[in-house]
């Protein structure tokens, strides 16, 4: 994959609702993020992911998705590459972010960059509320541990 001139090499996104509880976390951490003014980073937020974002990943040495995740296996948060793969999201309004890299190769007609999803336990998602404590301390290790990679890798 070439790298696209004047674009930022890592992509990260935070997907999620502001207003429903722990769902908060994919654009908190895009929040905090922020704060750090990362070089060779852009960051995006959005309550999902739509088709549109194969253009946005196009270009890109890597690609990080930030979001809440109710698996009960879960156990604060995990940090795992993501594949394209077509699922039920595919034809749906919210892709997952498999989803989404299958729709890249189609659309590009080549693999997408390496991709990674950040998953955070969330356990309250009721509209209005704040986040969850148990959730809050996941996403302050979540960050730590992002941190460290980005300021590595």
């Amino acid at each position: 994959m070439s790298r696209v001139e004047g674009k930022p090499g890592r992509l990260i996104i935070g997907i999620g609702n502001p207003s429903r509880g722990d769902d908060a976390l994919g654009p908190l951490a895009i929040e905090r993020l922020d704060a750090l003014n990362l070089a060779d980073v852009e960051l995006l937020s959005d309550f999902q992911l739509q088709v549109e974002y194969v253009l946005d990943l196009a270009g890109r040495d890597e690609v990080i998705f930030i979001d809440a995740s109710v698996d009960p296996a879960l156990a604060g948060f995990s940090f795992l590459p993501v594949r394209a793969q077509r699922d039920t999201s595919y034809s749906s309004h919210a892709l997952s972010p498999a989803a989404l890299l299958a729709a890249y190769e189609h659309h590009h007609g080549r693999p997408p960059p390496p991709c990674h999803v950040l998953a955070i336990r969330g356990h309250a998602f009721g509209l209005g509320e704040g986040l969850s404590a148990a959730a809050a301390a996941a996403f302050e290790d979540a960050l730590v541990f992002l941190a460290r990679r980005l300021s590595v890798a």
